[in-house]
């Protein structure tokens, strides 16, 4: 049996020929023959938030929800191994009783460990890397059938490549990621003057632990957010911690009511009369308030989204970041479009991961955003194009529009980890459309 799918935005669908809910690793080996003897390709899909059509499939489609939780631990080290369908929403309850926390998170959940780590899902921190830099085990199934284990002793070769291998390389069926001893946050929001941010990108980002910002189109502010990573002592229990959380009404007004009940009626009402969407922005902006508050990392990360969108996003040096910014602005203005979603302003780390967008370089990422019901492509496409003329490189599991020859000129190792594909996947089992176009047939 087989049912239609679609993801999360509503961007991509598609109606696979069979749909199987593996248990064990065995069972996947199986699933992979099967296609191999039936002509079928094979795809994997997690919680379906990628925006982009890496999961679609006409073949088989692997649903990997029975495939859940811990492995095993290596407290002393730091790394847990997991089993990939476990999500990222599922991990505080996992990691938490053995001390440990993840490094770094972005403010959405709702993936699965392997669909965040193979799409490059990141955070902000300009001394952190994305998800995909913890992976440093993984065992998978190859387009041969093969059950492989790469590590940092076993096939190490290979880790670079599998550790955000966007699907192409084989199923994984448990990840190991390191991990560090669990901490709090200390989050402080607060409104500013969009061009004073941009005036002191680097420096801010260089001076905090986690420091990104949200820019609403067509106003002169913006709302940063700084996070400054504090010990949690074990010994005090969370009472004695150190934490001082946002109160429960507090939450829920900022973040149900606001970001989500409110957010869904504007944006909703501005699709309709778009002409009103700069007086919206400006009246949004004039009420944005300050938070101060402490708490356990995932609880401040983590925000929840319940009003669908679409979005792009760009990984850029991070120096280019404010000329790009000032560009779209310009773009907005001059072509007179009608922006109701804010524009969200990250950083990371450089990494050596062949397909990691921050692959080489320190990287600030722009991410634009449109309602979901708003079918309107001509923002993303001039936007992409100014993102991508300052050296670009889109997130794997956001929309845009590059091909293989694009994005080969933009990685270093793009060639490296196409041979990687061919030993691994070498009939193309794992194949779809989006692939082939983001890497060849």
């Amino acid at each position: 049996m087989s049912r239609r799918w679609h993801n999360w935005a509503r961007t991509e669908s598609s109606m696979p020929a069979t749909e199987v809910f593996p248990r064990t690793a065995q069972q996947v080996v199986q699933a992979v023959e099967r296609a191999r003897d039936t002509g079928h390709t094979v795809k994997p899909i997690g919680a379906s938030h990628s925006f982009t059509g890496l999961g679609a499939t006409d073949g088989i489609r692997l649903q990997l929800h029975r495939m859940r939780g811990l492995v095993s631990a290596d407290v002393a080290a730091g790394r847990v191994t997991l089993w990939a369908g476990t999500h990222l929403w599922e991990l505080p309850q996992i990691l938490g009783p053995l001390g440990l926390a993840l490094a770094n998170m972005g403010d959405i959940d709702k993936q699965t460990i392997t669909g965040a780590t193979q799409t490059g899902t990141h955070g902000t921190g300009l001394g952190l890397g994305g998800l995909a830099t913890t992976v440093v085990g993984a065992t998978l199934v190859t387009g041969t059938g093969e059950l492989l284990t790469v590590s940092e002793t076993e096939n190490a070769e290979l880790l670079p490549a599998v550790a955000l291998g966007l699907g192409a390389l084989g199923v994984l069926v448990t990840v190991t990621i390191q991990c560090v001893p669990r901490y709090l946050l200390h989050a402080v929001e607060a409104p500013d003057s969009f061009d004073a941010v941009l005036d002191s990108l680097l420096e801010r980002n260089r001076a905090a632990d986690h420091f990104e910002f949200y820019w609403f189109p067509h106003t002169t502010g913006a709302r940063t957010k700084t996070n400054t990573r504090l010990p949690i002592d074990p010994d005090l229990g969370p009472a004695g911690s150190g934490a001082r959380p946002l109160g429960a009404v507090s939450r829920y007004v900022d973040e149900e009511f606001m970001n989500n009940a409110m957010l869904g009626a504007v944006v909703g009402f501005q699709r309709w009369v778009p002409a009103a969407t700069p007086k919206i922005n400006r009246a949004v902006q004039t009420v944005s308030s300050a938070r101060d508050y402490i708490d356990e990392s995932h609880r401040v990360y983590v925000t929840n989204r319940r009003v669908h969108f679409r979005e792009m996003e760009y990984a850029l040096p991070i120096e280019a970041v404010p000329t790009a910014l000032r560009e779209l602005r310009d773009l907005i203005e001059r072509r007179k479009f009608k922006v109701s979603f804010p524009i969200e302003v990250r950083a990371a780390a450089g990494d050596d991961l062949m397909l990691s967008t921050a692959h080489g370089r320190e990287s600030g990422y722009i991410a634009v955003h449109r309602y979901w019901r708003d079918r309107d492509d001509a923002y993303f496409r001039e936007a992409e194009a100014v993102l991508a003329a300052h050296d670009g490189r889109p997130h794997w599991g956001k929309m845009h529009t590059l091909s293989a020859s694009d994005l080969a000129a933009r990685y270093p190792r793009f060639d490296e980890f196409l041979a990687v594909r061919d030993r691994l996947d070498p009939d193309r089992v794992f194949a779809n459309p989006h692939l082939n176009r983001v890497l060849g047939e």
